[in-house]
């Protein structure tokens, strides 16, 4: 099962945005940013749903010139999966492999970055509109959400 496993990278609800050899991907259902540097990157592009980790794995050794181990490839779609930038639900360890097990044989044989996906969550749309400005200490008193000890250069603080 592990060879034709061919992972799809979600499509849906997202806003992908190509940066310096990285990947922003804003998730609208979570309100999450993810940021993928240049190998998940690799890896989420390839996910199309016809193409076998295998396959992912030999492109990416193509595209870089470098031989790419295969737990390289499971480690990003394990953390793709994880962030829920796939379509469905994968762990890695359904195939029997173990996250530590493949970071460490990625890690030592790896000539690459090791893949990193890292998230932010965006505050809420109601939130990021609000403004705590003031020009007395009752304008923040009056306001949901801003600090009530002094205002100081027309901000809540």
């Amino acid at each position: 099962m592990e060879n034709n496993f061919k992972p799809v990278a979600r499509k849906e609800n997202i806003v992908v945005q190509e940066a310096q050899g990285e990947v922003l991907v804003y998730d609208l259902t979570s309100d999450k940013a993810h940021c993928l540097n240049s190998t998940a990157a690799m890896v989420w592009r390839s996910c199309d749903g016809s193409t076998s980790i295998d396959a992912i794995q030999e492109k990416l050794s193509t595209e870089t010139g470098k031989q790419i181990p295969t737990e390289l490839v499971w480690l990003a779609v394990d953390q793709l999966s994880e962030k829920n930038l796939l379509a469905g639900s994968t762990s890695v360890s359904e195939f029997g492999k173990s996250r530590r097990q493949m970071i460490k044989k990625a890690g030592l044989i790896a000539v690459i970055a090791l893949p990193i996906v890292s998230s932010l969550v965006a505050p809420k749309s109601a939130l990021a509109s609000t403004s705590c400005t003031c020009q007395a200490l009752a304008d923040c008193q009056a306001q949901t959400g801003c600090a009530t000890t002094a205002c100081t250069n027309s901000l809540c603080v």
